[in-house]
């Protein structure tokens, strides 16, 4: 009987990346003139949501059906009267060549549909700074649940014993809720950015 060879090869893949994909998601970097909301919008939803401005700029700009409904909405007289500055900005070559491609086509100012596509965040910032005031509310609820907790655990220690199994179970419950605290600490901490836009 004669041996099946072993194959160490990784063998071919039907969904394996052509060459022009792999190309279009290298990064570049573009220099655009956007006004500094556009410029802060764009910062804020990165840090506070904590995705990467690439990524964001891909998710915005990478679809030419969309960039073509949000060239349809460009006011060009208002957009160039904007108060604008050059910022360079990290995104795919993919994402660069469909803001190109829809700018040439229908003749709209490449800054304008990145100012514009932008502005589509400017919705999910506003109901993010809502959260924001209400979990920073929930926040001081939760740490006099935190403390009443502690509280209780430490009278039913006493009483029970620390090894008895309800002032341990009670203990875990602290235990969790305390790094449940601290994680939405850190997260309120760091959504302070939206405060002020």
């Amino acid at each position: 009987m004669m041996a099946k060879k072993k194959d160490d090869s990784l063998g071919q893949n039907t969904f394996a990346p052509s060459l022009t994909e792999l190309r279009g998601r290298q990064s570049v970097r573009a220099t655009f003139k956007l006004s500094g909301r556009a410029i802060e919008a764009i910062s804020i939803a990165a840090a506070h949501m904590g995705i990467k401005q690439k990524s964001l700029f891909d998710h915005l700009i990478d679809d030419v059906e969309s960039l073509a409904l949000v060239a349809q909405e460009i006011e060009t007289k208002r957009f160039l009267s904007l108060k604008r500055v050059q910022k360079t900005f990290v995104l795919s070559r993919r994402t660069l060549y469909c803001l190109e491609t829809v700018s040439k086509d229908l003749d709209t100012p490449r800054d304008a549909l990145v100012e514009y596509s932008i502005a589509r965040l400017l919705p999910v910032i506003e109901e993010e700074r809502k959260k924001h005031e209400k979990r920073k509310v929930l926040l001081l609820e939760m740490a006099q649940y935190l403390e009443d907790g502690e509280k209780l655990s430490e009278k039913i220690e006493r009483s029970l014993g620390p090894e008895d199994p309800v002032s341990e179970k009670l203990k875990g419950a602290i235990s969790t809720l305390r790094n449940t605290y601290e994680a939405t600490a850190a997260f309120v901490e760091r959504g302070k950015v939206i405060e002020a836009f």
